[in-house]
């Protein structure tokens, strides 16, 4: 593990907005995530509302002047919606363009012609894999489940052995890869570069998938062996799929190409700025370019317009209308971001970011399993991973002030692999599944709740391998 120096820190820090001493910075923030998670579990309130309100008892609690505290969140929440609003609205147009085109459905029934038999697990994940990297979970649920369900009623396929690397597939891509939300707001909070940890991303997110997806699928079935549910199956048999009122739909290639653009572009940047290593050579330059994540983003909208839109006939006023409509769904997300920053903000400048140094150096926890436990609570608390990578990584933020590029991604990662520990019923993603597979609540903690805490696990034991390594 990467050493901290906290001599060098503290030359740097900027003067807490509070004099409270260690004790009761550690109850303050206690205090402060206990308001948050109250307000979502027991009052039902939007995690915006409660992450505001929750950073304004931080500060009261750790004796912050009610102005500065203020000040701290709407200067937290403007930096990260700058930072990070952008490319979630990027990555939400893309995603809509992917679903109303068809390129998602053509997708699902190339690798489905193709797959049979033991492989269709296998093509599930590659599948869900796929399709989720450009889209937020739920979105991918939607998309995906209609699929599962009929793929295992007409493969006489049990519903775990299908389901499950579905589910596996869109998890991991949503806890550890950006451009979704969790991860990118982790990568700006702690600091750490998007191409290195996209990089390191799916190196640890291959091995998880497939261990969390087709592997515990075959012991998932044996516990909870179940049909695909008919009072499902019946509004999908008939249903017509999204696409179907197209004449046409975009070439499998092309689709393919148009959603890996961006992870190609800034992968490039990456390995560019390792190898390279020259700010003033000029294939660096124009990588840097190319490779931002803005930059990145930005052309595969602008090229899925074409690839996407066009090929499968939107008029220019469909395209605008598909455009519209991509973000209005987004501005909760954008709002729940931008309060997490606020959130990280607060906790930084009442100075809980040198308390975290002390207590990590005092208790000799690694830093990557710090911040993996950090995020575990989080999530167990309020249910969501991405209030718990938020919360999480402005409470780590600080150890990665002197880490190379490489720790900085494995600490965003080991985030986001604790962001996913364990889902449960204060978890909506937890209903969700219960009633599209038709499951009870015990069966759905053996399927779904253990296969989020192995990609948890599993995640956080091949980031712990990286570190040794890198």
């Amino acid at each position: 593990m990467t050493s901290l120096s906290v001599e060098m820190l503290a030359a740097g820090a900027v003067e807490p907005i509070t004099s409270a001493g260690n004790g009761r910075l550690g109850i303050s923030v206690l205090a402060g995530i206990a308001v948050i998670v109250l307000l979502i579990t027991k009052f039902k309130l939007h995690a915006f509302l409660a992450l505001t309100i929750g950073s304004l008892a931080l500060g009261a609690f750790a004796g912050a002047p009610l102005d500065k505290a203020i000040t701290s969140f709407s200067t937290g929440l403007g930096n990260t919606v700058a930072g990070v609003g952008v490319l979630i609205a990027l990555g939400a147009i893309l995603g809509k363009l992917l679903a109303d085109s068809g390129g998602a459905d053509q997708i699902v029934d190339t690798i489905l012609a193709k797959a049979s038999g033991r492989a269709m697990p296998w093509a599930m994940v590659l599948i869900a894999s796929i399709i989720g990297l450009p889209l937020f979970f739920e979105v991918g649920i939607v998309l995906l489940i209609p699929v599962v369900l009929l793929v295992a009623k007409r493969g006489n396929y049990s519903l775990m052995r299908i389901g499950i690397p579905a589910l596996a597939g869109l998890s991991v891509m949503h806890g550890l890869i950006p451009p979704h939300p969790g991860p990118l707001v982790a990568i700006d909070a702690i600091g750490a570069n998007l191409g290195v940890t996209l990089g390191l991303g799916v190196l640890v997110a291959i091995p998880t998938v497939i261990i969390a997806g087709p592997l515990f699928s075959k012991y998932a079935v044996r516990w909870v062996d179940i049909p695909a549910p008919e009072k499902m199956l019946g509004s999908l048999e008939g249903a017509q799929r999204p696409s179907e009122d197209l004449e046409r739909r975009p070439g499998f290639g092309a689709t393919v190409a148009t959603v890996l653009l961006p992870v190609v572009l800034m992968l490039a940047k990456a390995l560019v700025d390792i190898v390279v290593n020259d700010p003033d050579n000029t294939v660096q330059r124009v990588t840097d370019v190319v490779g931002s994540p803005l930059i990145a983003l930005l052309a595969a909208v602008l090229v899925g317009l074409f690839t996407l839109g066009r090929a499968a006939g939107f008029t220019r006023e469909r395209l605008s209308s598909t455009v519209e409509k991509s973000l209005a769904p987004i501005a909760g997300v954008l709002m729940i971001v931008g309060a997490g920053g606020g959130f990280k903000q607060t906790l930084i400048d009442v100075g809980v970011g040198q308390m975290i140094l002390d207590f990590s150096e005092d208790w000799a926890i690694p830093t990557l399993l710090l911040a993996w436990l950090i995020a575990v609570a989080i999530r167990l608390a309020t249910g969501s991973a991405t209030v718990a990578t938020i919360s999480a990584a402005g409470l780590v933020a600080p150890l990665a002030a002197d880490m190379p590029a490489s720790h900085a991604a494995l600490l965003v990662l080991a985030v986001g692999a604790g962001s996913l520990f364990f889902s449960h019923v204060n978890d909506a993603g937890f209903w969700l599944v219960k009633e599209y597979f038709g499951m009870d609540v015990g069966q759905t903690i053996k399927t779904w709740s253990v296969m989020e805490t192995i990609i948890s696990v599993v995640s956080l034991g091949f980031v712990l391998l990286l570190s040794l390594v890198l």
